[in-house]
């Protein structure tokens, strides 16, 4: 991070744009402000396109004026509802987007997040905002052009990697309990931590969350999830008592059962240290996700053997089973990004126990047989998988996994969709023994795709068409 005089801020805002901006607020009579996230980025050199301007009066009739005065590459989306509008500002170079908004105050009923809004100062458009590293302002006035307004030393904040509000934290989250999921996730994406009196009021409002859409978690949950370390995160969102009231499932996942002397590991931190392997190794948004949620069957599948200790069979299965309703209760999509994190979360074993045993052709086909186009992604997230402390086993694995890799890519070069498939398929059977869908036909089909699959004959229609009447006939088909 780098702290700049109000004189380097002038230097860094003098863009067309913001001069613009600021002759229409003075041609007005108002004060205007860059303010929030684009300012914050600029003391943390990141790369930041959305502009907020605030003005202390219509923040409407400086866009309007500013449209007028730009001409065609302007166009002006105006939001009268919300006392808010957009100009964006296309060129052959970029494109420029600027949201106005006049100053405002606002108050809030106890069951809902929308506010009751009224014109007001700077001071009161800085005292509703959510954070105070998000509270600073420069002003674009000529007068005052580069002026940095920090009521709440969020310079500071910054320079600490602090997350605190700017007024009372209790306040602040229960007015919109959606501040409280922006808390961490800015936390993550900033690699900050929160203060002490923010975290705590973090825990004493989680039950405010209840009130927010499924949209809008998931919304945040995804940029957590999309963090560098995303485990963070949720170990934030877990301790504040929030993750409970998000995924449940997860939250079960953090119990170490003893018998005997014997206890088996505890799989809520397994899960982030598989999560956070994916991530190392490029993982991206949906496989996140099942690195999330590919144990969360454990707890139902959980069962004391006494000759092999604890067990958790089925667990994968069971967890797929659960995808459809978590993406279901957090409004994330229910198409196929859903049946991809179901499918690898379903799958994830598959590989492990291929490499745990001899690793055969017959058992490669099957899994790339069965994964597709996925296959890749299954086989990075079962790398991830093993987090083993036992080096030896570790090793072993991961050496029988390069193994089941290469096989893979030899299976690819062969074009494997085209050498697996068998080429009678479901419709030629049907019209061969004059069946409509049912049990009889799909156990013709997997009769041929287990031979094709296990080599035991050569994908070609005379070999296949003579095991095919042959199980007809026993079948009493023919």
């Amino acid at each position: 991070m780098k702290i700049y005089t109000d004189k380097e801020l002038a230097k860094i805002l003098d863009k067309k744009i913001f001069h613009e901006i600021g002759d229409v607020a003075d041609s007005l009579g108002l004060e205007c402000y860059v303010v929030g996230g684009y300012v914050r980025d600029i003391f943390l050199e990141r790369p930041s396109k959305d502009i907020d301007v605030v003005v202390v009066g219509s923040g409407i009739k400086v866009a309007e004026e500013l449209k007028h005065r730009i001409g065609r590459k302007a166009h002006l989306s105006v939001f009268r509802n919300f006392g808010t509008a957009q100009v964006k500002i296309v060129s052959q170079k970029e494109e420029i987007e600027v949201e106005f908004v006049g100053a405002r105050r606002e108050s809030y009923s106890h069951d809902s997040r929308k506010p009751i809004v009224e014109d007001g100062t700077l001071e009161d458009d800085q005292n509703r905002r959510d954070f105070t590293i998000n509270a600073l302002a420069i002003c674009l006035n000529r007068e005052r052009f580069g002026e940095l307004v920090d009521p709440f030393d969020g310079i500071y904040d910054m320079e600490d990697g602090i997350i605190r509000t700017p007024l009372d934290p209790d306040i602040t989250f229960s007015d919109d309990p959606l501040r409280m999921m922006r808390c961490v996730r800015f936390a993550t994406q900033l690699g900050f931590y929160i203060e002490e009196e923010t975290f705590d009021a973090l825990r004493r409002n989680a039950y405010r969350l209840d009130i927010i859409s499924g949209e809008r978690i998931s919304d945040e949950l995804n940029k957590i999830m999309l963090a560098h370390h995303p485990s963070t995160g949720f170990d934030y969102l877990y301790r504040a008592g929030l993750l409970e009231r998000i995924l449940p499932e997860l939250v079960a996942l953090d119990n170490v059962d003893v018998r005997n002397g014997r206890a088996h590991k505890n799989n809520y931190l397994h899960t982030l240290e598989v999560l956070e392997n994916v991530v190392k190794n490029g993982g991206g948004l949906w496989l996140r996700w099942a690195a999330l949620l590919h144990d969360i069957g454990k707890p139902k599948s959980k069962r004391w053997d006494n000759q092999t200790g604890w067990t958790f069979h089925n667990h994968n299965y069971l967890g797929a089973k659960m995808v459809p309703n978590i993406f279901r209760r957090l409004k994330l999509p229910m198409d196929m990004k859903m049946k991809y994190v179901q499918k690898l979360v379903d799958m994830h074993m598959r590989p492990i126990v291929i490499a745990d045993e001899e690793v055969t052709d017959s058992a490669v086909r099957r899994l790339v047989n069965d994964a597709g186009d996925d296959i890749d992604d299954l086989m990075l997230l079962c790398e991830a998988d093993i987090t083993s402390k036992n080096q030896v086993r570790k090793a072993r694995f991961l050496e029988n996994f390069r193994l089941v890799r290469e096989k893979i890519s030899d299976l690819k070069e062969r074009d494997f969709k085209r050498l697996l498939q068998p080429v009678i398929d479901g419709n030629e059977i049907m019209e061969m023994f004059h069946l409509k869908p049912s049990r009889e036909v799909g156990i013709l089909k997997q009769t041929l795709k287990d031979a094709v699959l296990d080599n035991r004959i050569p994908n070609k229609r005379e070999p296949l068409m003579q095991l095919l009447m042959e199980k007809a006939h026993e079948m009493k088909l023919v």
